[in-house]
């Protein structure tokens, strides 16, 4: 439902309240006009006072008249639906009635009480403009025309005779009373139906203000509630005055439970007496999720305060999520460290790995030479073993960098995962420095196939499996290698693999870091095998996870995707 909708279906009830309470108002007050006559007529009866009054018995019947017509159309005006600006002429008329016989019984062009005939005429031109002033100006002037030709008849009460009342014998004087009075009624019905519309105009700019101004307010609220960055507005104390419902979806707290309550309750980290710059803070949601919230805040400037200490008591505090943009610059300063990491590879490769291939060459012919000389060159011989070992080393670390500096392309292929596995195997126990006591046990059936590249898988198991034996006890080393096909989740089929240790396992706090160019716990490592992993395994377009042994150390989980 549209706003436009809105207001035009709910301005009629609201016209036709005011004209019923209108027209109740009226008719209170000809309660009280008439209750004090009857007041004024027993005060002043017995008086000796050149004042034609109605006997109290008359008085009394008027008044109960009156009340009961009173309460009758009250009565109607509440449980009926009649339409209420006829409803207005009727009681109107019966005003001028109610006055006529006032008038009449109190010597008609003698009596004092004319005036009364004014409360039905404005009465009516301020409730029904236009038409209700005028029609009760005629309906007063016939009424009174025709009492003052009874009076020229001399068809009078009785009991003004004996008070010595003398009805007008010349019946121009009544024309006169007539005319005067008439064009009376009629200048004020005139004047109360110019004020009337003068009042009706600026109710009708009131209206169209009030609408507007809710327009305005509910257009306000849409926007307030509907933007999706958190806003939040307190007091001079701190109290939380109002929050949108992004607040409430950023926080997980609902919005209606922050309002009323202290900033610092729900956001102990936000620091508003800093500069007014875009700041960040961490928070805890309703769900226990901490997430990382960028926040600003500004001075909210009250109306009517005009000391320059009171601006600063209110303030709009925007929020937003911005755990998603650090993790995007995170990613960048990646990408920047990823460049630097190829440019620096990339010279690396050039300038040293042909003289370390040099230097391990001959290292390798003196180590031949001494080793058959026995313990005559003992010394040279293990200095020798050190130059070999040390810049077979290097050859390695500048291995890792190129492949992290220039990822192959995956060829994938079908082949069994068994038997590349094996070639692992079979390179890590040639290794002089592989422990003998290394049990390393495959749990999964030797029929599993992959679809990768089997140069790429060979490289991430051994990064895997060395990664594992570098953290088991000595002498106390277990390697597990799981594998199973896992069909119909998320991503499709794929495959699982498994590498465990029994190692110490991964800290929570190293879990997000490990996979880290350059990132290392171990004092010969480079930092660069894992992250050669996670490069390998998202260029398969598969995950790789870290979680706990059943042992207690690290367990590697890979899934990779199998075609459809």
């Amino acid at each position: 439902m549209n706003l436009k909708s809105f207001f035009k279906r709910n301005r009629t009830p609201t016209v036709n309240q005011i004209l019923k309470t209108q027209i109740l108002w009226m008719m209170l007050l000809r309660i009280v006009l008439y209750t004090l006559l009857f007041v004024l007529s027993v005060v002043f009866g017995g008086a000796s006072l050149d004042v034609i009054l109605m006997p109290s018995e008359l008085m009394t019947l008027l008044l109960v008249a009156i009340y009961f017509t009173t309460i009758a159309s009250a009565f109607y005006a509440f449980v009926s639906k009649a339409n209420l600006r006829k409803f207005g002429f009727i009681q109107n008329l019966i005003d001028t009635f109610f006055a006529t016989l006032l008038v009449y019984y109190t010597g008609i062009s003698h009596s004092i009480f004319t005036s009364i005939y004014f409360f039905p005429i404005i009465a009516g031109g301020l409730i029904l403009p236009r038409k209700g002033g005028l029609v009760a100006a005629a309906s007063s002037t016939l009424l009174y025309g025709g009492i003052l030709l009874l009076e020229v008849f001399g068809s009078f009460p009785e009991y003004l005779l004996v008070m010595g009342y003398q009805g007008a014998d010349d019946p121009m004087v009544n024309l006169n009373h007539f005319a005067v009075q008439g064009l009376t009624f009629f200048l004020a019905a005139l004047l109360s139906a110019l004020f009337s519309l003068r009042v009706q105009t600026t109710e009708d700019a009131l209206s169209d203000s009030i609408r507007n101004y809710d327009r305005l307010a509910v257009l306000y609220k849409q926007i307030f509630d509907n933007i999706a960055t958190g806003i939040i507005t307190i007091d001079q104390s701190g109290a939380i005055t109002s929050a949108n419902n992004a607040t409430g979806d950023i926080t997980g707290f609902p919005a209606a439970s922050l309002v009323g309550t202290t900033l610092i309750d729900y956001f102990p980290n936000l620091n508003l007496s800093a500069p007014r710059m875009r700041q960040s803070a961490d928070f805890t949601r309703y769900d226990g999720k901490t997430i990382r919230l960028g926040y600003s805040h500004v001075d909210l400037q009250q109306l009517g305060e005009t000391e320059p200490d009171s601006l600063d008591q209110h303030k709009i505090i925007t929020l937003r999520d911005i755990s998603e943009i650090e993790q995007l610059e995170r990613q960048m300063r990646q990408a920047e460290k990823l460049a630097a990491i190829g440019m620096m590879s990339a010279g690396i490769a050039h300038d040293f790995r042909n003289p370390l291939t040099a230097i391990s060459g001959s290292a390798q012919v003196l180590v031949n030479e001494f080793s058959q000389e026995g313990s005559e060159n003992l010394f040279n011989y293990e200095l020798a073993d050190i130059i070999l070992r040390e810049s077979n080393r290097m050859i390695d670390t500048i291995a890792d960098f190129l492949k992290f500096s220039r990822p192959e392309a995956a060829n994938r292929e079908w082949f069994s995962l068994k038997s590349i596995l094996d070639e692992v195997i079979q390179v890590c126990r040639a290794d002089p420095t592989w422990p003998l006591s290394t049990r390393l046990e495959i749990l999964f059936d030797d029929a599993i196939d992959i679809w990768a590249d089997p140069k790429q898988i060979h490289t991430v198991l051994n990064h895997l499996i060395q990664n594992g034996m570098a953290f088991c006890p000595p002498g106390r080393e277990i390697i597990e290698v799981e594998a199973e096909e896992v069909k119909g989740g998320e991503a499709g089929d794929t495959i699982k693999i498994s590498v465990s240790d029994n190692g110490p396992g991964v800290t929570e706090e190293n879990k997000e870091k490990i996979f880290e160019p350059f990132f290392t716990s171990r004092a010969d490592g480079t930092g660069l095998g894992l992250a050669i992993v996670l490069q390998i395994i998202e260029e398969h377009g598969g995950s790789i996870t870290i979680d706990s042994s059943t042992s207690g150390g690290a367990r590697f989980i890979v899934s990779l995707p199998l075609p459809s």
